[in-house]
């Protein structure tokens, strides 16, 4: 059998041994140190060197945490997007709030201005205003973030932008990630660039990343014995594997280079098959990593093949897809939860597949993949 094809494996450079070691041979094996201090630098230079970074254990603790300091509280609602992860959303359950889901847009799949500012008018009409708005660079894909920022402004409600899959992209030449009072970043072991597990919050406020690193240390006072005034979380990234997000930072521009090229290999091969759209910038404004190329399939189209063929058709010759995101508000934990939206998202989960995207795989890796999808279609 030929060898597995991963969706998207980790990819190191070369060079993240080294600030590893540095790390043991000066005894910082523990959380916080030098690894994490430049690796925070280093970030918020990539993003435009007017951001502050905190390190955390997981894009899912920096998003809780921002959360925290924008106030979220036992009985709030948060507007979410709901093609999604559940990352995006389950952080708002720990916090006791209520998630209230958002169906996407066409153009960019991610969170739809309207359908957002109709549940805002909703919810205030209920005697209800959210606390926040997490809208999702999905796939890499920039959020149309002039309007949702619009909106925000508009209502009084603070944008935290999870940017978890969408590190060096761009809408209007600026990065994402840069554009609400708060954003959030992972570096799981799949994404563009990794640290094993880990993920960071960024913020344009000095004081919101400093309230961050304080409450992901158990929220300990400045005392010389152990005094607390807040609940705390162990939330602080590791020395050890800030030094391979350190070596992970000096290929990312050639990591985002790559998974754009595998896009522009797939869409190269597949062009030829009537049925198979992908997931696309709209306009010049946007700039995505293309983290995960991303398909749809119309059966219209492909004499009444579906997305399901595809993917088993795929896993049968050992590669490894992905069906896109399952809407949050079809999740079971979320089905009670409310829901502003046309049924975009509940299509786009039905007909779109994710293709092996990682940056280690050859151009074999690759024609296998586009062979496979010419051959089912």
């Amino acid at each position: 059998m030929n060898s597995r094809i991963h969706l998207s494996l980790a990819h190191m450079g070369g060079q993240e041994q080294k600030f590893i070691q540095e790390a043991f041979d000066t005894n910082w094996v523990v959380p916080m140190g030098p690894n994490v201090d430049a690796f925070e630098r280093e970030l918020a230079e990539f993003l435009s060197g007017d951001v502050y970074v905190a390190a955390l254990s997981a894009g899912t603790a920096a998003l809780h945490l921002a959360l925290i300091i924008t106030g979220v509280e036992a009985g709030d609602e948060v507007l979410c997007q709901s093609f999604t992860f559940s990352a995006s959303a389950n952080p708002i359950v720990y916090q006791g709030a209520t998630p209230v889901f958002i169906d996407s847009e066409k153009d960019t799949w991610n969170m739809s201005p309207e359908h957002l500012e109709r549940a805002i008018k909703d919810r205030l009409s209920k005697g209800k205003k959210p606390k926040a708005i997490i809208p999702v660079h999905l796939y890499g894909m920039p959020v149309k973030m002039d309007e949702i920022r619009e909106i925000s402004v508009k209502y009084g409600i603070p944008v935290v932008e999870d940017a978890a899959e969408a590190l060096g992209s761009k809408y209007k030449n600026r990065h994402c990630g840069t554009f609400g009072e708060m954003a959030v970043l992972s570096f799981n072991g799949n994404k563009i660039i990794t640290t094993s597990g880990g993920g960071a919050l960024v913020s344009r406020n000095e004081e919101y990343t400093v309230k961050s690193r304080f409450l992901a240390t158990q929220a300990r006072d400045a005392a010389p014995h152990y005094q607390h005034t807040h609940i705390g979380y162990n939330y602080r990234m590791s020395n050890v594997v800030a030094g391979i997000g350190r070596g992970q930072m000096l290929v990312l521009p050639e990591r985002i280079e790559q998974r754009r090229a595998n896009n522009r290999f797939y869409r190269e091969q597949l062009k030829e098959i009537d049925g198979i759209s992908f997931q696309t910038e709209p306009s010049i404004d946007y700039f995505s990593n293309y983290w995960l190329t991303s398909i749809l399939i119309d059966p219209e189209k492909t004499n009444g093949k579906t997305r399901e063929d595809l993917y088993s058709a795929l896993n049968g010759l050992n590669i490894e897809s992905r069906p896109l995101w399952k809407p949050m508000h079809l999740q079971p934990v979320f089905k009670d939860h409310p829901f502003y939206g046309d049924g975009t998202s509940e299509s786009l989960f039905k007909n779109g597949l994710c293709l092996p995207s990682g940056t280690g795989l050859t151009v074999n890796d690759l024609q296998r993949v586009a062979d496979a999808a010419k051959f089912t279609l």
